[in-house]
């Protein structure tokens, strides 16, 4: 499986292109700000580009979709939206067939309702769900307690080697793992939503005392 991340703009957003190199077949993910640039580089190398997932429907991270719609002749996807080609619609467990993978989705609500994470191989992409050390922003009622249960039920459920793949560079380090989010994370380490949401309430201050940036 290859993976390339993308700085493609914005606030540190992060695009992807994933690919199985034994039949070439790819997916596009958050491909805003300069989608040409994923376009670019996908043909250089060979891949075709099956599919185009938005992991929610922000500006940030949709705002190339009329561009590279026009560039591969393929339908950007969000929750909910039909694929044409494969007759699969974007929901909660849905498998696209990728080759010799698969994209499976999560639907994993909080930051916003329609937000999914993406499975390839051993690898996650959590959009704006998880990053590296934090998680989405959300409100602190029912936002929050969305977030809570996707975080826990949804993505810690996965192989503790599974590569995490932020739709920002907003943590310590570019990607990470399940493990180490697990082990490692403020937000996941927290005993129960009401201190998640406690932590939530007073991040500013909590890293600011433990000098995390």
């Amino acid at each position: 499986m290859f993976i390339k991340q993308f700085r493609v703009g914005g606030d540190r957003n992060f695009g992807y292109l994933v690919a199985d190199e034994e039949t070439a077949k790819a997916a596009v993910i958050d491909p805003a700000f300069s989608p040409e640039s994923i376009v670019n580089f996908a043909r250089e190398e060979g891949y075709e580009i099956e599919y185009i997932f938005n992991t929610h429907n922000h500006y940030d991270h949709t705002n190339g979709n009329a561009t590279i719609q026009k560039l591969v002749e393929k339908p950007p996807l969000l929750l909910g939206d039909l694929d044409p080609e494969t007759g699969l619609t974007v929901e909660d467990g849905a498998r696209f067939p990728l080759g010799n993978l698969a994209v499976t989705v999560l639907h994993t609500p909080g930051h916003t309702p329609d937000a999914i994470c993406l499975v390839v191989g051993d690898a996650v992409f959590t959009g704006d769900t998880l990053f590296v050390g934090k998680v989405g922003g959300t409100d602190l009622g029912d936002g929050a307690k969305a977030e809570y249960h996707s975080l826990h039920e949804k993505l810690l459920a996965l192989p503790d080697e599974t590569r995490v793949f932020p739709g920002h560079d907003y943590g310590t380090a570019p990607q990470s793992t399940i493990a180490h989010e697990r082990e490692s994370n403020p937000f996941l380490i927290q005993p129960d939503f009401e201190a998640f949401v406690h932590l939530k309430k007073n991040w500013a201050a909590y890293k600011k005392e433990h000098g995390i940036a």
